[in-house]
């Protein structure tokens, strides 16, 4: 019969340990017995009682560090987990910090905090925000970024829209998400095409915008198709993270034969914070962790459009963008899903400057130029002049 050793030493633990808060609802009390439950869900998943003495109780096993009330029902609950634990790995690091867990009831991942064991196996955005500005040549103001719509064109009928839309100052050109390879449209004939148009365009104003194909896709598909896309034109890569895996955009991003700047879009992403007592936070999941995958632009709704982010959850989002983390450049962040030129100064009230800003549908509405029909190319350059303008006039947000 077969039974656990006496004693185990666990070699190569370094003592850095990663430290995760976890918003839990109910009392102290409650918030306590969920903190020791996921200390222990998130390393060993066995009993407690039964586990050898030595390095697994005392250093595998997560450890409560601190509980702290954030509101009349509701605590903010501190799991630290051996650095050792994620082994480098993006994978194994989501795995760690919210795998079993992200079952629970009541318990929402709100931080992450990585030691340099941990920070310095991840390269991150390749470009960052300061790469992307050099690409694009916009050093010292907004970004204007616009997605190639409806589905059902053609790809001449896309490479059209995306000429125009360089033609009229937007700085980055993406495919819709729903853009796939599609009988209807084939992936290689729209990418040749809105890749050639952006640059002949580019060529023509002297802009220097980038196109972003979509290489969302089946697993197997991924990587091919994104080398595809660099040999057809394009000078980017959009990607949905929750579809094909945050690891698979990480392998993206760190490919140097590619070393094409990447796109996150949120699609699939959405329930993670759907509802306040569960999930992740949102400048988590659209900071820190895209960032962490290599996204060196992360696209999120922004408030007062189509969806119910709050501005409190945009300006989490782009902090998080933003701040430091590790040697880790900075994503940039895009906040979309509705700008239009009535909601621009709120919008840029609260980015500023450091943001691109999604506006999609709203460029085909005629009256953005003061015409009574839509002009695409003229309508981009009315938006990117008030994008400018709006920012200029950026007082501190103390919403």
């Amino acid at each position: 019969m077969t039974s656990l050793p006496l004693h185990v030493r666990v070699p190569g633990l370094s003592g850095e340990r990663i430290t995760a808060t976890y918003r839990i609802m109910g009392d102290a009390a409650r918030a306590r017995e969920v903190g020791m439950h996921i200390s222990v869900e998130q390393t060993v998943e066995f009993p407690f009682d039964l586990l050898p003495p030595g390095d697994i109780p005392d250093h595998i096993v997560g450890r409560v560090t601190e509980i702290l009330a954030a509101g009349e029902l509701a605590h903010d609950v501190s799991v630290t987990y051996a650095a050792e634990i994620a082994g480098g790995d993006l994978v194994q690091l989501l795995n760690v910090v919210f795998g079993n867990v992200s079952l629970l009831p009541g318990v929402r991942l709100i931080a992450l905090e990585l030691p340099t064991a941990v920070s310095r196996c991840f390269r991150g955005p390749r470009f960052g925000v300061e790469g992307i500005r050099t690409r694009v040549h916009a050093l010292h103001r907004p970004l204007l970024s616009s997605a190639l719509k409806p589905l059902g064109l053609g790809a001449k009928e896309l490479a059209r829209v995306a000429g125009a839309l360089a033609r009229g100052g937007v700085d980055l050109i993406k495919d819709d998400q729903g853009l796939a390879d599609q009988a209807f449209g084939r992936f290689h004939e729209r990418v040749r095409a809105c890749g050639a148009e952006v640059a002949e365009a580019n060529a023509a104003a002297g802009s220097h915008a980038l196109y972003f194909a979509n290489v969302t896709t089946r697993a197997d598909l991924v990587v091919p198709r994104a080398h595809e896309a660099k040999a057809l034109g394009a000078t980017g890569l959009l990607v949905c993270p929750a579809l094909v895996g945050f690891d698979v955009m990480r392998a993206l991003a760190d490919d140097d034969e590619l070393g094409l700047p990447v796109m996150a879009h949120p699609s699939f992403i959405g329930s993670h914070v759907a509802g306040p007592h569960s999930g992740i936070g949102h400048g988590l999941l659209f900071g820190t962790i895209q960032r962490l995958a290599g996204a060196d632009v992360s696209v999120f709704p922004s408030f007062g459009g189509r969806f119910a982010f709050t501005r409190g959850e945009c300006r989490d989002i782009a902090a998080a963008c933003l701040a430091p983390l590790g040697a880790m450049r900075r994503a940039l962040p895009a906040p979309g899903g509705g700008l239009t030129a009535q909601t621009l100064q709120a919008a840029t009230d609260t980015y500023g400057i450091e943001a691109a800003y999604l506006v999609g549908g709203g460029l085909h509405r005629a009256g953005v130029a003061g015409r009574a029909q839509a002009n695409l190319e003229s309508n981009a350059e009315e938006f990117r002049r008030l994008i400018e303008s709006a920012s200029e006039r950026v007082q501190p947000d103390q919403t």
